[in-house]
């Protein structure tokens, strides 16, 4: 199986927010799976939670916590596969500056997949430390996406 196929079905498992897929094909077989982990009292995949309204939907960005030599920081990672926009339009402000402080919910980008707007938001409270993608750059999931020095 080529790599483009597997980022197909990791793209298809995103956009039907599934959390394992198995396919055999030419006699080989390969599994893709999602770690759940609880958010709230749902089991859910914490890759990513599309709510869909619109055309447009919704996810939160995985985040996890590395230990730099200077403080400690969060990766914001990419929830999906996509190209990556800083605004909502080209003649917008970005939604985050750095040094700018996020609360949890705050929109800080999109990653288009699949003609579909996806909006990347905040989980916790901090201060944007460093934006590791440049604007219409294609991402991959679970690349850093941004640093984060929690408040």
């Amino acid at each position: 199986m080529e790599i483009k196929e597997i980022k197909e079905l990791i793209a298809l498992m995103e956009t039907h927010n599934l959390v394992e897929i198995e396919i055999e094909k030419e006699g080989k077989k390969i599994r893709l799976r999602k770690e759940p982990s609880v958010t709230g009292k749902q089991e859910v995949p914490r890759e990513i939670l599309p709510r869909v309204s619109s055309g447009e939907s919704t996810a939160t960005a995985p985040q996890s916590a590395v230990t730099s030599g200077q403080s400690h920081t969060v990766q914001i990672k990419s929830p999906m596969i996509g190209t990556f926009y800083r605004a909502p339009h080209p003649e917008a402000p970005p939604f985050v500056e750095i040094g700018e402080v996020v609360e949890p919910g705050k929109v800080l980008c999109i990653i288009e997949a699949m003609k579909l707007m996806n909006e990347i938001k905040a989980e916790i409270k901090g201060k944007i430390i460093e934006v590791l993608v440049n604007n219409g750059d294609p991402v991959e999931f679970g690349q850093p996406l941004f640093l984060l020095e929690p408040i």
